[in-house]
């Protein structure tokens, strides 16, 4: 027999029906297993059972791991988890991690894909205490000013966010820190479309706020948050206390035992900031101006002055003339360089 009609017979046998034959039980299948027998006992090698469950703190470090996850489902539970450990935390008790260790798994996520993600990122970020986010204003700036030009309109509004809340957690440091100022004036400007020279090497082209920005509401909050950072930045300072003493008061004080303390103590104490003397540079790479530290509220006007404040006016003017939201949100820019100094006239 060849080998041909070998494999055709053989072919054949599973296309016919067997026969079956009363009082016989029905073959078996090939692969049949016999699962009659009864065991008392199953072994199983190399298992482990406690009762005790993970620490809060090494779940807390573990969904810390998570935050670099392809998945952007894990990303955003890890998130959730660390936000409600945060928040479920004792009263006045420590963080499981110190924010210096933390933030480095956070920043990235500024500029994530997922929408999701990032909402769910600026809720965690809020979480946190906002006397520890002082020190670390300078850390998140450089990712804020990246999502504040990136490409894609959602991640744009989203650095936006994030950015109206650092600055109204740590306004003073964020206008203060290297390159804060004229960054992310810079940056603010190529946003909204509002050109200088030096602006227009971050972005080419006005940023579109995508399909969401033909109603507005991208742009009103762009100038929200454009206003409170200009408020924060050049708005008038509060006056001091001790300036507003009557002349009694003054001298009762001296008169008490407090001369010369009572003079000029405040211009030769230690500033209480982290790092008071970083804007030295003493260790860091040579700065630019726009790099530059400007501590002061006169050294951020002159150079808002020289160099944004026509712009700004003009872009200011142009979004009132467009009525509704984004008129009022512009009101309210106007309103700060207003009181910061003079400004020309809008008719």
């Amino acid at each position: 027999m060849g080998s041909s009609q070998k494999k055709k017979k053989e072919k054949q046998k599973d296309f016919q029906k067997p026969k079956l034959k009363v009082g016989k039980a029905k073959a078996k299948p090939a692969n049949f297993t016999d699962t009659s027998f009864k065991s008392k006992a199953i072994v199983l090698n190399q298992q482990s059972l406690s009762t005790n469950a993970p620490s809060p703190s090494s779940q807390f470090s573990h969904h810390l791991s998570l935050l670099s996850s392809k998945s952007d489902t894990q990303r955003k539970e890890s998130l959730a988890h660390l936000t409600t450990s945060v928040l479920s935390r004792p009263v006045d008790s420590a963080l499981p991690q110190p924010v210096s260790a933390i933030l480095p798994k956070l920043v990235p996520l500024l500029l994530d894909a997922s929408n999701n993600v990032r909402a769910q990122l600026l809720k965690f970020l809020k979480t946190l205490p906002a006397a520890d986010i002082d020190a670390h204003a300078a850390q998140l700036l450089p990712y804020i000013r990246a999502g504040m030009t990136h490409l894609a309109a959602d991640i744009r509004l989203s650095a936006v966010e994030v950015l109206g809340w650092l600055v109204e957690t740590a306004g003073s440091e964020v206008v203060s820190c290297a390159g804060g100022w004229i960054k992310t004036l810079n940056c603010f400007l190529s946003l909204l479309g509002w050109h200088t020279a030096e602006s227009a090497k971050w972005s080419a082209n006005r940023s579109s706020f995508g399909k969401a920005g033909s109603q507005g509401r991208p742009m009103v909050k762009a100038l929200q948050v454009l206003a409170e950072f200009l408020r924060v930045g050049i708005g008038k300072e509060e006056e001091d206390d001790d300036l507003e003493m009557t002349g009694n008061e003054s001298q009762g004080r001296t008169s008490a035992g407090y001369f010369p303390l009572d003079c000029s103590v405040q211009q030769n104490m230690i500033s209480n900031r982290p790092a008071p003397y970083v804007y030295l540079n003493l260790f860091g790479q040579p700065r630019d101006a726009e790099g530059e530290m400007y501590e002061s509220r006169e050294d951020r006007l002159r150079v808002f002055a020289d160099q944004f404040r026509s712009v700004v006016e003009r872009g200011v003017e142009n979004a009132r003339k467009e009525g509704g939201e984004v008129g009022r949100a512009s009101a309210v820019v106007f309103k700060v360089l207003r009181e910061a100094g003079p400004v020309t006239a809008m008719t």
